[in-house]
C-alpha cells in the first residue's frame, strides 16, 4: 500500500473527500516554494501534486505555464524538485506527494535513474500527461514495479470505448478533468462532472478526483460532493504569481481544503 492508498483509506473511514493541491515546484524560487510546500499539510491538503517544470507543458494555461518559466529562471531543476520531496519527508512522512508533468525531463534522466531517485526522495506517484496507456511500457510499468503510482487523466472527451484503455494499469486514483481545454480555461460545474464521475467509478474501484476550473471554496465543495475530492492549481499558483505572501496562499488553500471536507 503505497501513502496515496493509505490517504484515501483513512479518508474514507472518515467519511471525508479528498483535497489536492498543485504547486510548480521551485515558482518563484526554491525557498519560497518549499516553504509553501512545507505548509500545504497543515492548511487541510491531503495530497500534494507538485509540478515539474519545462519548458514546453502543452497541457498547462498561461498561469502554469508562467510558473514553470519562472522556475526555471530561477534555476529550478529536476534535481531540486527532487530535493524539495526530501526535504518535506525529514518532517511529514504520511502526506502523499505526485509529482505531476512530462516525459521528456525523466526520458533524459534515463528512467531507472529517475524512479530510484524519485524512490529515494520520498514521491508517492507520476502523473506525466504526454505519456498515453499505448507507451505504458516506458514508464507506467517501470514505476508500478518501484512502488510509485501511475495516474491517469480521463477526460469529458474519454468516450467509453477509450476509458478501458485508460484505466489499464493506472493506480492510486483516476484525475478527472472537467472541461475540455487547458488548465485554468473554465469554471467547472457539479451537474456536468457528476455524470462523468458516475461513469468512471463504475468501471473501476480507484477514487476519482476532479481538477481544472476550481477556484473557490463553494466550487471546490461542489465538485467533491459528486467525486472523491477536488485539485486546485491555477488558483494557488496565481497567487504566486502575483507575489502574495506564504501565509496569505496557505490561508486561500485552507478555505478550499475546508470546502472540499465539507462535501
Amino acid at each position: 500500500m503505497t501513502r496515496i492508498d493509505a490517504k484515501f483509506a483513512a479518508l474514507k473511514a472518515e467519511g471525508k473527500k479528498a483535497f489536492v493541491a498543485y504547486v510548480m515546484a521551485g515558482d518563484p524560487n526554491y525557498d519560497t516554494s518549499l516553504e509553501l510546500i512545507k505548509g500545504l499539510p497543515a492548511a487541510g491538503v491531503d495530497i500534494i501534486e507538485l509540478g515539474m517544470p519545462f519548458t514546453d507543458p502543452m497541457a498547462d494555461g498561461a498561469t502554469i505555464q508562467l510558473a514553470g518559466q519562472r522556475a526555471l529562471a530561477s534555476g529550478q531543476t529536476l534535481d531540486k524538485t527532487l530535493a524539495m520531496a526530501a526535504a518535506l519527508r525529514e518532517t511529514d512522512q504520511t502526506t502523499p506527494i505526485v509529482m505531476m508533468g512530462y516525459y521528456n525531463p525523466i526520458y533524459s534522466r534515463g528512467v531507472a535513474k529517475f524512479l530510484e531517485q524519485a524512490k529515494a526522495s520520498g514521491i508517492d506517484g507520476l502523473i506525466v500527461v504526454d505519456l498515453p496507456p499505448e507507451e505504458d511500457s516506458e514508464l507506467c510499468l517501470p514505476a508500478q514495479a518501484a512502488g510509485l503510482n501511475f495516474i491517469r487523466l480521463a477526460t469529458p472527451t474519454t468516450d467509453d470505448k477509450r476509458l478501458p484503455k485508460v484505466l489499464t494499469n493506472t493506480s492510486g486514483f483516476v484525475y478527472y478533468v472537467s472541461i475540455t481545454g487547458i488548465t485554468g480555461a473554465a469554471a467547472a460545474e457539479a451537474t456536468d462532472v457528476g455524470p462523468e464521475v458516475a461513469r468512471i467509478k463504475s468501471q473501476t474501484d480507484l477514487p476519482v478526483i476532479v481538477g481544472f476550473g476550481i477556484r473557490t471554496p463553494e466550487t471546490a465543495q461542489s465538485i467533491a460532493s459528486v467525486a472523491d475530492g477536488a485539485v486546485v492549481g491555477s488558483a494557488i499558483v496565481k497567487l504566486v504569481e502575483e507575489g502574495r505572501s506564504v501565509p496569505e496562499i496557505l490561508a486561500f488553500v485552507k478555505g478550499l481544503a475546508d470546502g472540499a471536507h465539507r462535501a
